[in-house]
Parts: structure tokens; sequence; C-alpha cells
């Protein structure tokens, strides 16, 4: 019989299992974040994996690694002083006559729906440095966010 048409086993044709991919760049973190991070961590490790199948337990493993990793790597950053568009800070701007409020946080620690952006996002990284006034490009538009006001963010 041809090699072509030999199956040894159904473990043979699955799918490889991957690490959870790292976000490029450092590991910045707001206090908060730093707090969420060794929290998961706690929790993750508190689980007693032994009664899980197989698969839910290779998961567990898996997502316990990523966070170790996020918790060694990261980089707790200063608080701000709200003078300049920064990591940490809520900044309140204006876009296409909308306006809108957000705070740039860690990748990890990033919820838009909670208003929480990563500062490496796109627009992040349009208004960084930026001061409350100034017009920024976006998107390949000149002036098109409007700095309307900047808070330094301290939840611990």
């Amino acid at each position: 019989m041809s090699v072509a048409f030999r199956r040894e086993s159904d473990d043979e044709h699955k799918e490889p299992t991957f690490e959870i991919p790292i976000p490029p760049g450092p590991n910045w973190v707001t206090a908060r974040g730093m707090r969420l991070t060794r929290e998961k961590v706690a929790d993750l490790e508190a689980v007693d994996s032994g009664p899980m199948d197989e698969d839910a337990a290779k998961k567990h493993k898996r997502e316990l690694r990523y966070w170790r990793t996020r918790l060694a790597t990261a980089q707790q950053q200063p608080a701000p002083d709200g003078d300049v568009v920064a990591f940490g800070t809520r900044v309140t701007y204006r876009q296409s006559g909308q306006d809108k409020s957000v705070v740039f946080v860690g990748d990890d620690e990033a919820d838009p729906h909670d208003g929480r952006i990563s500062f490496s996002s796109p627009v992040a990284r349009a208004m960084m440095d930026a001061e409350v006034g100034e017009k920024v490009d976006f998107a390949g538009k000149a002036d098109a966010i409007e700095i309307i006001g900047i808070e330094p963010v301290t939840e611990a």
C-alpha cells in the first residue's frame, strides 16, 4: 500500500496548538495593569488542573505560561504629569465632530468597550506628545484629531 493512503492515528492530523501570541514591543503597564496581571497569574496558579481533561489542562497551562511571561516582562511606567498625551493619560479629543475620551494603557489592559486603548494603537501613536488645543494628523487626514483635554490617571 502506498504511504499516501496509510493513516497512523487521528493525532497525526490534528491542527498544531501554538502559544498565545505576545504583542510586539515593550510590555508597558500602568499600576492597574500590573495589579491585574499579578491577579491573573495568582488566579491561574490557584487552579488545580489535575481533574481537567487533557485538552483543558493544556489550554490552562498555555494561558498560565502567557501570563507568567507578561508578568516577568512587565515594565510599570511612572504616572504621567498630564501636560501632554502620554501612556497612562485620559485624553478627550474631537474627531469628525464627535468628542471621545480614552485612556492609553498597555496591550493586555486594553479594553476599547471600557475606553482603554493600547498605547501601540494607531490612534494612540498619532496623539502621543500632543498638547491641549493641538491638532494631529490621523488616517491620512491633516488635523483629523483635536486634543481637548488631558489628565493623568492614577488608578491603583
